[in-house]
């Protein structure tokens, strides 16, 4: 199993945990993590599942690409801003830091 960790807006973290393969949206909705929605399902469509890389963490999650980039340009977009749903878990992200998105 892969750990994931996500600090919460307040601050809190919640670990939660998935196989390689799984996306870090699947993870973060099985563990109930507010603020990751996932309205589209995971196919890239919505934006509900934006979440920010921790800097340590973002050359190896990688970029970005081209039709998650246009919806993150609708966002209040940070650097290491990801839709969730297009992270693919693998095993060097073991211990990968997320911050959550408040939850509306």
């Amino acid at each position: 199993m892969i750990e994931v960790e996500f600090v919460l807006p307040d601050g809190t973290r919640q670990r939660a945990f998935g196989r390689e393969g799984y996306s870090l949206m699947e993870v973060g909705v099985r563990a109930g993590i507010p603020g990751i929605r996932a309205e589209c399902g995971g196919s890239c469509a919505c934006a509900t599942c934006h979440v920010i890389i921790d800097p340590a963490w973002t050359d190896r999650v990688g970029p970005p690409h081209a039709a998650e980039d246009q919806l993150l340009d609708l966002l209040d977009r940070a650097p290491g801003s990801r839709l969730a749903c297009q992270v693919r878990l693998k095993k060097d992200l073991d211990g990968l830091l997320a911050f959550a998105p408040a939850a509306d």
